[in-house]
Parts: C-alpha cells; sequence; structure tokens
C-alpha cells in the first residue's frame, strides 16, 4: 500500500487475453507510475502479438521494448 494525501492507496495492473482472462496481475502502490509496472508484465507477450493499453502505459523506453 502507498500512502498519499488522500490516505492510503493500491493500483491493480491486469494483462489480459482477447477473453479478458488474466494472464498476470500486480499491485503497486498508488503514487507508482503506471509504466515501471508495464515493463515487468510485457515480457509475457511473445513478438506479433497485438497490444492494446491504457494511454497512462504511454512511454517512448515502452514502445521500444
Amino acid at each position: 500500500m502507498g500512502r498519499s494525501r488522500g490516505g492510503l492507496t493500491t493500483k491493480i495492473h491486469a494483462l489480459v487475453d482477447a477473453n479478458g482472462n488474466a494472464i498476470a496481475l500486480k499491485l503497486t502502490e498508488g503514487q507508482a507510475h503506471d509504466g515501471t509496472s508495464a515493463r515487468d508484465m510485457l515480457d509475457t507477450i511473445g513478438a506479433g502479438q497485438i497490444l492494446l493499453a491504457d494511454r497512462a502505459y504511454d512511454s517512448d523506453a515502452l514502445r521500444g521494448l
């Protein structure tokens, strides 16, 4: 759990397949940047697979992976 001005916060990051089945789940502090947690989860995606992500995960570093 992370601490912010609003209290204790947590984020749940989920990587799912086309049917919505969970492939990977990750918990982070609420104040943690989304891009840092995405790096670990993207290791499960193979070459040629399509990724659709929220814009909070958009960064040049992630696009280069």
